[in-house]
């Protein structure tokens, strides 16, 4: 059995999910949405990633990004990684993707300002 406390409404819902033979069984959630959020966070954790990447010829070392999409938990360190090696070329304008698909996951990280 597992524990969340759901995220998606104000109320902050203690959920336990758990696995049985029937399929998954939730409880604690006051609406249909936490139920949603629990199901989703136990059999596939998804975040939003932010970061930042170098850039060159701007007025700071480093810029801040996102996704543009949440990417499953289980990438967020190799996408981490892969961003330690980008180096980018001001000037950037806030929307701006810095890179493609990363790690295979259909999710592009874009800039999160103009520099």
């Amino acid at each position: 059995m597992k524990q969340y406390t759901c995220i998606v409404c104000p109320n902050s819902c203690l959920i336990e999910v758990e696995k049985t033979a029937d399929g998954i069984w939730v409880s604690g959630n006051q609406c249909k949405r936490g139920e949603d959020f629990a199901v989703n966070e136990y059999t596939c954790p998804m975040r939003m990633f932010t970061s930042t990447v170098r850039i060159e010829g701007g007025i700071v070392p480093r810029i801040s990004v996102i996704s543009d999409a949440e990417i499953p938990k289980s990438e967020l360190r190799n996408c981490q990684e892969k961003l330690m090696h980008v180096v980018i070329q001001a000037p950037v304008k806030c929307g701006e993707v810095i890179v493609n698909n990363i790690c295979g996951t259909g999710v592009n990280i874009v800039a999160s300002r103009t520099l």
